[in-house]
């Protein structure tokens, strides 16, 4: 069974992604450790509390989850965590990971956010975390900002708020999803299984 770490930012009930990825094939540790992070066969960067904040307690660790990206190792990041991932947000000051090029900004408009509940997403690439699924499938979101990618190609999927924001990112061994898996019933299972087998290969 591969072993997946999921980062503790010190804040909100990290149980049902865990639980959602231990029913998808992982040996899953909840850590802020070096060690184990060092030690994964896959890093999950969960969708909890804000950029400024999460940007603070991933910075002792941040050149670690940048070197096993490096090394090919898995990286899986859901919402917060897929927006680490770009240089900056308008949530707040900080640096995140600069995997890529990009930023995060928020819903504005006569919008109600945060954007919660069961929207669709449109598959505009191909994308192994995708295997099996339709386009047009719904899945659920809890988030008030979004990624906006310099480069296009690492979109894999878009979904309609008012805006036709990014929903996906993938690139070589690196995933981000907007939305929420381990709350998107059998479809967001299928996902992490998906997940599973990139990792095993």
């Amino acid at each position: 069974m591969v072993k997946a770490v999921i980062f503790d930012y010190g804040i909100g009930n990290l149980l049902s992604i865990k639980c959602a990825l231990e029913r998808a094939g992982f040996d899953v540790f909840i850590s802020n450790s070096r060690q184990d992070l060092m030690a994964a066969d896959a890093i999950i960067l969960p969708g909890v509390g804000s950029f400024a904040y999460a940007v603070k307690k991933i910075e002792c660790v941040k050149e670690i989850i940048q070197s096993k990206v490096a090394e090919g190792v898995p990286l899986l990041g859901i919402c917060l965590g897929l927006q680490l991932f770009f240089e900056e947000s308008t949530e707040g000051s900080g640096v995140g990971l600069g995997l890529f090029k990009g930023k995060v900004v928020r819903f504005n408009g006569d919008l109600k956010f945060p954007h919660m509940g069961w929207n669709t997403i449109n598959i505009v690439k191909s994308c192994e975390l995708f295997d099996g699924i339709v386009d047009g499938t719904y899945v659920y979101f809890v988030h008030s900002l979004y990624p906006v990618p310099i480069d296009e190609r690492i979109v894999c999927a878009k979904t309609m708020y008012g805006v036709n924001f990014v929903s996906a990112v993938a690139d070589k061994n690196v995933y981000g999803l907007q939305f929420h898996p381990e709350k998107s019933g059998d479809v967001g299972l299928h996902i992490l299984q998906n997940f599973t087998k990139i990792v095993m290969r």
